[in-house]
């Protein structure tokens, strides 16, 4: 388990969860701005969000490893 004290992730595997969400929300904002999607599009741009928001948090439930100094909380 990291040390709640620690001021970066000290865990890759949950830095790489993390990047993983922020590439999926990322992309499914951008192609919303962009263009109208289809229904199948927006569905399955919101499910690879969904299923990276929880890798992250049972990797984080498992291991006990966040990032303390942020303080939020994942939707």
């Amino acid at each position: 388990m990291c040390s709640p004290s620690a001021r970066a992730i000290c865990c890759p595997e949950h830095a790489s969860l993390e990047e993983e969400y922020i590439a999926a929300r990322d992309r499914m904002r951008l192609l919303l701005r962009l263009r109208l999607l289809t229904p199948v599009e927006q569905r399955r741009l919101a499910d690879e969000v969904a299923m990276a928001i929880a890798r992250l948090k049972e990797h984080v439930a498992r291991h006990g490893c966040e990032r303390p100094e942020l303080g939020r909380r994942l939707p």
